[in-house]
């Protein structure tokens, strides 16, 4: 059955991996794609497939987001082109090794890509879709932006960054129509692992969830305008108690007197 047409999803990080399950989900749903990737012969090779097997239209958009000429043409396609619907920003890179065993330059591209290029992205479409009154935003961050001690601090810290910029664009745009999403992957069975240096062979299979799986729980939250998409998560009821506590701390993390803790010089 043909699906109703919903605009355009433009994927970063669309060639393997969590992007190109989005990209076919997406398509299936009745979005037309925009994939964005280095790998020019990976996406034409995934288009089309989608384009078969869907008849959407698929457009390739070979781009490196950590090279900034070619961010800004994706900046620019997003601030250009109004059939753009849904932004998924999923490029990212990750690492296990410690500070220690880190090479700098390495975890500056992290934060470029990561944190930097996520974020121009964002206020590329944004704008776009509050004119527009209507678009989403689905951020792919990670667990351990709740529990950076896991993995490298870096590479916790980036994500960090993605919930909680996600957090704050809901609060900022919830009243203006515009949806946005963390998804929180916990350890996936992708080439990230690799990439990382860590093959995911050497991982417990118990904690290891198929890409498939975990985008077709995180469409099902985005379905149900869930915030924080944490697909691994059993006991939601854990997460609902963390964020109560959270929020309940804002009351009272300022005040003009120092907490009775201290004791006076």
């Amino acid at each position: 059955m043909t699906q109703p047409f919903k605009g355009t999803a433009l994927i970063t990080g669309a060639s393997t991996g969590i992007g190109s399950i989005y990209a076919q989900r997406l398509a299936q749903r009745g979005y037309d794609l925009v994939l964005v990737a280095r790998n020019r012969d990976r996406l034409n090779a995934l288009a089309s497939r989608l384009t078969t097997e869907t008849g959407q239209s698929v457009e390739v958009f070979p781009a490196d987001l950590a090279n900034p000429v070619d961010l800004a043409e994706v900046e620019r396609k997003l601030r250009e082109d109004a059939s753009i619907s849904l932004l998924v920003n999923n490029a990212g890179i990750g690492t296990h090794t410690s500070l220690l065993e880190s090479d700098v330059e390495r975890m500056a591209e992290m934060i470029t890509l990561n944190v930097t290029a996520l974020t121009r992205l964002t206020y590329a479409a944004v704008p776009g879709f509050v004119t527009r009154k209507q678009g989403a935003v689905i951020n792919i961050s990670s667990i351990v932006s709740l529990a950076p001690e896991l993995l490298n601090g870096v590479y916790g810290g980036s994500k960090a960054y993605v919930t909680a910029f996600t957090q704050a664009l809901h609060k900022e745009l919830a009243d203006k129509g515009i949806q946005v999403q963390a998804v929180l992957p916990g350890a996936t069975a992708t080439d990230f692992w690799q990439i990382g240096g860590l093959p995911v062979e050497n991982l417990d299979p118990g904690i290891v969830m198929s890409a498939q799986d975990l985008v077709e729980g995180a469409l099902q939250d985005f379905d149900n305008s869930v915030l924080i998409s944490i697909p691994s998560l059993h006991d939601l009821q854990s997460l609902e108690r963390y964020e109560t506590s959270r929020q309940a701390l804002f009351s009272q993390l300022s005040s003009n007197q120092l907490a009775a803790r201290y004791k006076p010089n």
